[in-house]
């Protein structure tokens, strides 16, 4: 058996029933990190709709808590959750809001593993992030 992780028609992602779970639980227990809701609807008949918006606005808010820490557990916990959840952003086509170098406001950046991400390297670890998610794409079937 597995779940689909999808924005209407689309299927960003059909990992089996454990590790979707394990996903959806991953992802209520770092949302308080965040003060942000998650994106990710309910399991509705093996089907999780993903608004596509509110989740990459978790996950950046994610990654912007990671990024303000030097806790290397906190890090450790963090990011095989975000290195999957960058890969649904990305098969999703959705823009990434990240701080603004300048003035402190967002603004959209396309996630690719193939891209440096984000320009103007606001985030430390852009590298680091490129490649883990480029290894969880490679092993999470559509």
């Amino acid at each position: 058996m597995s779940q689909y992780f999808q924005v209407g028609d689309q299927v960003l992602w059909n990992p089996s029933n454990g590790v979707a779970g394990l996903f959806m639980r991953s992802a209520e227990a770092l949302a308080p990190e965040t003060g942000l809701p998650t994106g990710l609807g309910p399991m509705v008949s093996d089907e999780c709709e993903v608004d596509l918006a509110a989740f990459a606005a978790f996950v950046s808010a994610l990654i912007e808590r990671y990024e303000r820490s030097n806790h290397p557990i906190l890090h450790s916990l963090m990011e095989g959750f975000i290195a999957t959840a960058l890969v649904l952003v990305e098969r999703g086509g959705a823009k990434l809001p990240v701080p603004h170098a300048n003035d402190g406001g967002w603004r959209d950046v396309q996630v690719s593993e193939h891209s440096a991400w984000p320009p103007g390297g606001q985030v430390r670890d852009v590298e680091r992030w490129a490649a883990l998610s480029g290894q969880h794409a490679r092993a999470m079937p559509r």
